[in-house]
């Protein structure tokens, strides 16, 4: 009775007060995260140019889906239990020798990179399905359909690792392909079949909270790598006003998330008849978008705060435009999901800072920046209002709004 006993507790509660409560142990799991946020906008100051967008789309992708797929086991697993404490320790160690192989990882590290990534998700996987020898056994097939797809895309990231670098992101395409092909396809695998969305019994609050931490990461990276830079210029009227601008822009960005997007998701998935596949498409893909946003976001402000005046290139707006543009669709795309509308306020966000491109030419970086900021503040002040009006929705099980409000 003791040993069931014991099997029980490795998994987390559901529908009680705080089942959806994260832990300290994944607060200070995501600290590896931090540290990888900071190494992808590093990696693309370093080099920037269309290569270097290339190499951190591909990254930031590997990032967000070794992050994500983490995010979706501790959705069942009890982090206050030793042997799910241990793992993610473990997954710490990997995942720091992962972040830290960022900035070269298309150069010498690599092979360090692409077995770090392969550990982690098929490690982490493999460690699930062998908890569940006691739990659910459709979600433990569901794992092992899981943990095949991650082997054999872990092939191509480690043939890219030790291939020659014009060859490394071909394979390491093809091996994200693979993984974010596969949830769409219910992790399809012969003789097992497919997993049905109904298994994923999401702890809806858990994991609205996890990805609501994650964007505050690449947030407060973004505030760091304003601080740092402000910290080392010389202090005048210019300097000070884009900083002031850089972190207004953070601080709409917060605003549109938690108080609009973060507060949709949480009505919508509560009243959900089949969370799984909401919860798979609205946090899954859609926050890639957003922690994109944020990190390019992160790249303009001190491209910014260096040159605020004088000639804008055609680069340094395409990324000062891409940020706060990126961000705006992800949250517009989450919205849809979760509660098939098509937000207006972000829609038209997203019309404004493409036309205001146009405008690049004729305009220094700081004033680019404070259209783009201003974007921000007033899709915020509107989406408000809109979002309050949707949240006094609650449509009946499989039913969606479609029009736009």
């Amino acid at each position: 009775m003791k040993r069931i006993a014991t099997d029980a507790m490795l998994f987390r509660s559901r529908g009680s007060s705080d089942s959806g409560k994260v832990s300290f142990i994944e607060l200070f799991f995501d600290l590896i995260f931090v540290f990888a946020v900071t190494q992808l906008s590093h990696s693309f100051l370093k080099n920037f140019t269309l290569e270097g967008a290339i190499h951190l789309g591909i990254l930031t992708m590997a990032i967000w889906w070794v992050w994500i797929f983490t995010a979706w086991v501790m959705n069942w697993l009890n982090p206050e239990t030793t042997r799910v404490r241990f793992m993610l320790i473990g997954l710490m160690l990997v995942g720091l020798i992962m972040s830290s192989s960022l900035t070269e990882a298309f150069e010498k590290t690599g092979i360090y990179f692409a077995c770090a990534y392969t550990l982690f998700q098929v490690g982490r996987t493999a460690y699930t399905v062998w908890v569940l020898q006691k739990g659910s056994t459709e979600l433990r097939i569901n794992f092992i359909r899981i943990m095949s797809w991650l082997a054999f895309s872990g092939i191509f990231w480690i043939a890219g690792g030790i291939a020659h670098e014009e060859n490394r992101l071909a394979l390491w395409a093809i091996a994200l392909f693979i993984e974010y092909l596969s949830p769409s396809l219910g992790f399809w695998v012969p003789r097992l079949g497919k997993t049905p969305t109904t298994v994923w019994d999401v702890e809806g609050s858990h994991m609205a909270e996890r990805c609501g931490l994650f964007i505050i990461i690449a947030l407060g990276e973004s505030i760091l790598v304003t601080g740092a830079t402000f910290a080392e210029l010389e202090w005048d009227l210019l300097t000070l006003s884009s900083f002031v601008i850089a972190f207004i822009s953070s601080v709409a960005m917060w605003w549109i998330y938690f108080n609009m997007t973060a507060k949709t998701g949480h009505h919508f998935i509560a009243h959900s008849d089949d969370p799984g596949r909401v919860a798979r498409s609205a946090y899954t893909y859609t926050h890639l978008l957003l922690v994109a946003g944020i990190i390019l976001s992160a790249v303009a402000d001190e491209l910014v705060l260096a040159h605020p005046t004088g000639h804008t290139e055609l680069k340094t707006a395409l990324v000062i435009i891409a940020g706060p543009a990126l961000y705006l669709l992800g949250n517009m795309l989450f919205t849809r999901i979760v509660a098939g509308v098509i937000s207006a306020p972000y829609t038209v966000g997203v019309i404004v800072l493409v036309a205001s491109l146009l405008l690049y030419s004729v305009i220094s970086p700081l004033f680019l920046t404070i259209i783009a900021t201003l974007t921000l503040i007033g899709v915020a002040i509107w989406g408000s209002a809109f979002t309050e009006r949707l949240c006094q929705i609650k449509p009946l099980p499989g039913q969606h709004k479609t029009e736009a409000l």
